[in-house]
């Protein structure tokens, strides 16, 4: 597929919906571009939909760095043309607010329970979910982790996302004086994008607890 990695632009700038690219290969229906802002699933972060070229994306992978755009059998696309590259950026900003709402949630569990074991997460467009390892039910604990949350989203505070390691495209965000957390995502600047939210307990089985996480 290449030597040159795609450069991913939705870690620049997040908040893009439009880009302009060149194909850099292409693999039948499979292809890869030199930029995009185009996500593809990782960390429990569904991907992005969209179009490149005018074709709908059928799957955006990761393989190793790189990421793989399946389009139709026919898109017709050769190495080197020109694309534009479209997301729909509705779907992508809920993504990226319940993405963070998932992930603030995620800390103040493990501020409250450090020895809490993560055993399952995943953010799609209408509710984020994390599960838990846990015998007892999260139910009476929802109230005061739903306040504290929303108290952090409601201050406002800024969120810092860059590389800690940009040879491995490893990233972190941080919100300053509260966590240092790497992940690859794409993240919103501040905590009051995210909006008010609430939690529900979802009994998945013994010895598992699932938060659902949505925006209000």
């Amino acid at each position: 597929m290449g030597l040159e990695m795609t450069k991913k632009i939705f870690w620049e700038d997040p908040y893009k919906k439009t880009h302009d690219a060149v194909v850099a290969n292409v693999n039948g229906a499979e292809i890869t571009l030199d930029e995009t802002i185009f996500y593809a699933f990782s960390g429990g972060q569904e991907s992005d939909h969209g179009t490149i070229g005018g074709h709908n994306v059928l799957c955006a992978r990761k393989e190793g760095l790189e990421i793989i755009y399946t389009l139709p059998e026919n898109h017709g696309l050769s190495v080197g043309d020109a694309v534009h590259v479209e997301i729909d950026w509705a779907r992508r900003y809920r993504l990226m607010r319940l993405h963070f709402a998932a992930e603030l949630m995620l800390e103040l569990f493990y501020k409250k329970f450090p020895a809490i074991e993560k055993v399952g997460a995943h953010i799609a467009a209408d509710k984020a979910r994390l599960d838990f390892a846990l015998a007892e039910s999260v139910s009476p604990l929802l109230p005061a982790f739903a306040q504290e949350a929303n108290k952090m989203i409601k201050d406002n505070l800024e969120i810092i996302s860059a590389f800690e390691d940009e040879a491995s495209q490893k990233r972190y965000w941080e919100i300053d004086g509260f966590a240092r957390v790497p992940c690859g995502g794409t993240h919103i600047k501040r905590t009051g994008e995210v909006g008010p939210i609430k939690l529900k307990r979802n009994n998945i089985g013994r010895g598992k607890e699932r938060v659902e996480i949505y925006l209000v």
